[in-house]
């Protein structure tokens, strides 16, 4: 079930049901046209649903009774049990698709135009990130005598070193491992549809190629880069059947959950953690700032800079210097 058949039909909040048929095409609209990413999408929907369904729970019963107290009021009130960056994020959701409704017609004026959004400033990010000894201990723990453990070093790996979101790195296929200028190089559908090539480290090429050989997977240009395996057909020592289906995020984060544990380490790793890590560790050995945001396919060099953790080792040092 996708997010548009959960905002539609008896699922469809309740002020959209009870709206006009033009209404509710252009409401349906803005998710199925102006928000491409999937994940984005997504948040938005549950975003857009609790607010409404909050509104109906205080007598609004049309999309025009709607006013610049609610929407005030809906960000007062989630702002006590939400994160500052969840608030913004639902406020951006009504008022986007609350412009597209006044450019169809549909509602006079926007009431989220005035509410302000909470204050936020972030100057480092919260996603855990691993040492450099860790990320190594992550990879060589994986069990590489199994064909799951081998796919699983592999796209641990990409992840890590190519600084790739999950979601562009799961859904790759064979074709995007390529080789240009006798150097194994990697193709990545990033986010606002972008398509992000860069050439392979060197462990990364390693750990691809000995993937490819050892699943067959070599020559099936569209098959999934990383599939899942077959249920029930990795037990008791087999070596697993390939599907053609891609793994998702959280097939992902399972096998990263898994081998994080296996290796001891402390921190809540996910995903996003090696992306993290891969950009950390690029710039604490003196990679630069713009480069790593074109790697990382950051729209803003603000965004790296969250992931810039040098400053680490000097608030260490004075740490220690509260010598008692």
């Amino acid at each position: 079930m996708n997010e548009l058949t959960v905002i539609s039909g008896p699922s469809l909040p309740a002020i959209m049901a009870a709206a006009d048929e033009r209404a509710r095409f252009r409401f349906l609209e803005f998710f199925a046209a102006q928000i491409r990413n999937p994940h984005t999408r997504r948040a938005y929907v549950g975003d857009v649903s609790e607010f409404m369904a909050w509104c109906f729970d205080r007598g609004v019963r049309e999309l025009g009774q709607i006013t610049p107290f609610h929407v005030a009021g809906y960000v007062e009130l989630t702002g006590k049990t939400h994160s500052a960056p969840t608030v913004k994020r639902s406020l951006s959701a009504i008022r986007r698709l609350l412009d597209w409704l006044v450019t169809g017609q549909v509602i006079p004026q926007n009431p989220a135009t005035s509410v302000r959004a909470p204050r936020y400033s972030q100057r480092r990010g919260k996603t855990p990130i691993l040492g450099a000894d860790e990320a190594r201990e992550l990879l060589d723990v994986i069990d590489i005598s199994t064909l799951i453990g081998m796919r699983d070093r592999a796209l641990l790996a990409t992840m890590l070193f190519t600084f790739g979101r999950v979601g562009a790195v799961t859904a790759m296929t064979v074709r995007d491992a390529f080789v240009r200028e006798r150097r194994l190089w990697v193709r990545l559908y990033e986010k606002g549809g972008k398509v992000h090539e860069m050439p392979c480290n060197h462990k990364l090429e390693e750990y691809i190629y000995a993937w490819l050989e050892v699943s067959g997977l070599k020559n099936e240009f569209d098959a999934p880069l990383f599939p899942t395996i077959k249920k029930g057909t990795a037990a008791n020592g087999a070596p697993g059947t390939l599907t053609r289906q891609h793994m998702d995020q959280k097939d992902a984060y399972r096998r990263v959950r898994k081998h994080g544990l296996a290796a001891a380490i402390a921190s809540a790793v996910g995903n996003h953690s090696l992306r993290g890590t891969g950009i950390t560790t690029y710039l604490q050995n003196g990679g630069d700032l713009e480069k790593a945001q074109d790697m990382a396919n950051h729209a803003s060099i603000s965004t790296t800079q969250l992931y810039d953790r040098r400053s680490d080792d000097v608030m260490l040092s004075d740490v220690e210097l509260v010598r008692i």
